[in-house]
């Protein structure tokens, strides 16, 4: 994927091409132009199409003219045995907790700080 594609793709998740335009108070042919050659723009309106997209200028560069953008992944955990475990803990009667996990957190590391949260609670009987 190219950066303007990319660019263009990401603009019309907010509405069409001009209407983004007038919200990051833009003229409609300068973006235009900027979507059909971004490495031609100033770095000032680059850095103001990134703002109003809510991503980095800097995120913008790592897209090269054949890198493919990551897919977005469906639910909150990477690893499908933590995504099993972590809907275990939610649904298991009695045992329901507050569990708030980094995205990368192995089952192993759930069940270790699950154990860590039991010898806790049993400390306070």
């Amino acid at each position: 994927m190219t950066r303007e594609s990319y660019l263009r793709e990401k603009i019309l998740e907010h509405g069409t091409v001009k209407e983004f335009a007038e919200k990051i108070d833009m003229p409609y042919t300068t973006l235009l132009s900027i979507l059909k050659n971004v490495g031609g723009a100033s770095i000032n309106n680059v850095i103001k199409i990134c703002s109003g997209l809510g991503i980095s200028a800097d995120m913008l560069a790592e897209i090269g003219d054949e890198m493919t953008i990551p897919e977005k992944k469906d639910g909150y955990y990477t690893d499908p045995e933590a995504a099993e475990f972590a809907e275990y803990l939610r649904t298991r009667p009695g045992a329901r907790m507050l569990f708030s996990a980094a995205k990368d957190i192995t089952k192993e590391e759930m069940e270790e700080t699950v154990k860590y949260i039991e010898f806790l609670k049993s400390k306070h009987k």
